[in-house]
């Protein structure tokens, strides 16, 4: 049966997003060879969301982060230099903001509205 979920990030600067990962957002994890790190996740969820007009394309995936609090959580990565893109905004499902990784794109981090 199904035990968990492995996630993938393709980053034309992976090295570098590696060590943003394990420095920067703190995430552990096991060096298989050659510099390549697998991390160790935190807990998960997964959604399902419709494609409207095709975007984003159907099969797309995306990855997010949460946390429990977001103010805090933005402002502990800030001190670390993590850059963020845009204000904390409420989307209905929760609090949201985004930043920068290497390899030149965002990642979503939010804290729930809903029960966990």
């Amino acid at each position: 049966m199904i035990k968990g979920m492995h996630a993938m990030f393709y980053s034309s600067q992976a090295d570098a997003l590696r060590v943003f990962l394990r420095d920067k957002l703190g995430l552990a994890g096991t060096d298989v060879g050659g510099g390549w790190l697998i991390f160790n996740a935190p807990e998960a969820d997964l959604g399902v969301h419709p494609t409207e007009a095709g975007e984003p394309p159907s099969g797309t995936a995306d990855i997010s982060f949460y946390c429990d609090d977001i103010a805090q959580t933005v402002a502990e990565l800030r001190t670390r230099g993590v850059e963020f893109t845009q204000e904390v905004e409420d989307h209905g499902y929760g609090l949201v903001t985004f930043f920068k990784v290497p390899g030149d794109f965002t990642v979503q981090l939010y804290q729930a509205k809903y029960a966990k």
